[in-house]
């Protein structure tokens, strides 16, 4: 019978400096943990990490034990939650959003209800600015991956979404994940 791993979510944020990513995963090796998966970045001028760290459940215990501590020396702030392991859902296909526009509000919202008013859940995202070539126009994109329902009519998905986008005037594409 195989035993459900235990995991520990922890997000950190704080101004950035060197090492922190040293001393953190030192932290949770130290306390007999691992990194199962993580996202960490630069925000400005702030360093930002959500980690998901597994481990048993007192080895977890550790880790949320030495978190004040942390905080103190690296300046962060730092939260974590408890959770087990992700249910996964057998009749969802990963696909891959792609969307590049002109920098306006709102990008992410209309984005985000297009998925959501068809019960497409938005599993992973990354957005960034930046100044496009030769001409230093502001630009926005935005990478997701979402789970689509087996059930649903991809190329009518796709249809509406290219329409919805255009209409936005958003360039985008919707494709399969590739592994």
């Amino acid at each position: 019978m195989a035993t459900q791993k235990t995991f520990l979510v922890l997000s950190a944020l704080g101004e950035d400096h060197p090492g922190i990513v040293d001393r953190l995963s030192k932290a949770i090796l130290d306390q007999g943990c691992s990194i199962e998966d993580s996202r960490m970045t630069v925000l400005g001028g702030d360093f930002a990490a959500i980690l998901l760290i597994e481990g048993k459940w007192n080895t977890l215990a550790k880790v949320e034990n030495v978190l004040p501590e942390l905080e103190r020396q690296l300046g962060l702030t730092i939260t974590s939650k408890r959770t087990g392991e992700r249910e996964r859902s057998g009749n969802n296909i990963p696909y891959a959003v792609d969307v590049v526009a002109m920098d306006h509000p709102g990008i992410v919202h209309n984005l985000a209800g297009f998925f959501a008013d068809r019960g497409i859940n938005i599993e992973d995202m990354a957005t960034n600015t930046y100044a496009a070539a030769h001409t230093g126009t502001p630009m926005f994109a935005v990478h997701m991956t979402v789970g689509i329902p087996a059930d649903t009519h991809i190329a009518t998905l796709r249809e509406e979404f290219m329409d919805y986008c255009d209409g936005l005037n958003l360039d985008a594409v919707l494709e399969p994940l590739k592994a």
